[in-house]
């Protein structure tokens, strides 16, 4: 990257490295160098679910473990972390192999997720917590002001649920229908398969639990456009 782009980057976040090398390393895919972002993102994801978690805390002292848990689960899902990178215009410097870029990584969720939660990583490992949860509350703050307690925050699975146990039908069946990748770096595919839909519908994600998550949404979206 160039000091130009390094230096964008840096004022979109609202951080300005010193360590430059730190910068570039959360911002490179694993298919461009084996001196990548995963380990970084590893830190970064536990930081922020202990920040956002700290947050909710507070913010909300009358709110149950459960239901934290259920809005933290939205906050730092993939979905919303892409979102965050695609408002910092993270695509354009992100660092992918030859074959990633032409297989458009660069507007993958899954890959702006991940830098997201290596810019968290790389901050605290220059300026430490409390510099990290400044940034990273910042990033959230439109998200958490626009929270509303009494609003449901279940996630996909239960709503799902909820709904087929409304209706009196059975309950939905996972399926793990496949697991690609090496080891450490996963993905897996769920078919959920209900009643009230005459095809199974399938997802993928980085655990099973999240391609569970992904299929229940899914069908959820397919049982509205049925309606």
């Amino acid at each position: 990257m160039s000091l130009t782009s390094l230096n964008q980057l840096c004022q979109k976040i609202g951080y300005e490295f010193t360590d430059t090398d730190l910068l570039t390393m959360a911002v490179t895919h694993r298919s461009f160098s084996a001196d990548n972002n995963e380990r970084i993102e590893f830190l970064g994801d536990s930081l922020l679910n202990m920040i956002i978690a700290e947050a909710l805390y507070h913010r909300f002292p009358n709110i149950d473990e459960g239901d934290l848990s259920r809005i933290r689960s939205v906050l730092v899902s993939g979905k919303t972390l892409a979102a965050i990178a695609l408002e910092f215009d993270l695509g354009r410097y992100l660092r992918l192999g030859a074959g990633e870029k032409n297989s458009g990584g660069q507007r993958r969720a899954s890959t702006l997720a991940d830098v997201v939660e290596a810019l968290i990583g790389a901050i605290y490992l220059e300026s430490g917590f409390d510099v990290c949860r400044e940034r990273v509350l910042a990033w959230f703050a439109p998200r958490l002001s626009a929270l509303n307690p009494e609003s449901s925050h279940k996630d996909a699975k239960t709503r799902l649920q909820e709904l087929l146990q409304a209706r009196k039908q059975p309950l939905p069946n996972y399926q793990l229908i496949e697991t690609a990748g090496a080891d450490h770096q996963q993905t897996f595919v769920v078919a959920c398969s209900v009643s009230l839909l005459t095809s199974s519908v399938s997802a993928s994600g980085s655990s099973r639990r999240k391609a569970e998550q992904a299929a229940a949404e899914q069908v959820l979206l397919a049982l509205k456009e049925v309606e």
